[in-house]
């Protein structure tokens, strides 16, 4: 289990390289089997069942995500934590609020994401 400063540090580091726009920076906090689940992924990606497997391709997906959205930013709202998981509640670039699920493994890495996103826009 990730104590309270793991937690902070871990969803500030995640934060810090999305808004970097730094690839290498993003992908480095994932597992190489990760998996992610997003409503983004059938937009981007034409997949419907939303979900990337394996860091190559989750790579792919995002670099094909950061073209889509060059301005993209998130600004964070509240870090929720678990039993070796996180949540992230940020407002993204869009004006709409994220909350990101995460499984974080042993070694600090993100195993699993499930993304879920409000229909409102708050801007």
């Amino acid at each position: 289990m990730l104590d309270e400063k793991q937690v902070n540090q871990l969803a500030q580091e995640w934060l810090e390289s999305w808004n970097s726009h730094n690839i290498d920076r993003i992908i480095s906090h994932y597992e190489d089997d990760v998996e992610l689940t997003s409503p983004v992924v059938t937009q981007l990606l034409g997949d419907v069942s939303g979900t990337v497997r394996g860091k190559e391709n989750l790579k792919a997906y995002f670099l094909k995500g950061l073209a889509a959205y060059p301005d993209l930013k998130f600004e964070p709202i509240e870090v929720l934590s678990g039993i070796n998981s996180i949540v992230i509640y940020y407002l993204n670039q869009r004006g709409t609020h994220t909350a990101e699920y995460m499984e974080i493994t042993r070694s600090r890495k993100i195993a699993r994401v499930v993304a879920n996103y409000s229909q409102v826009t708050r801007k």
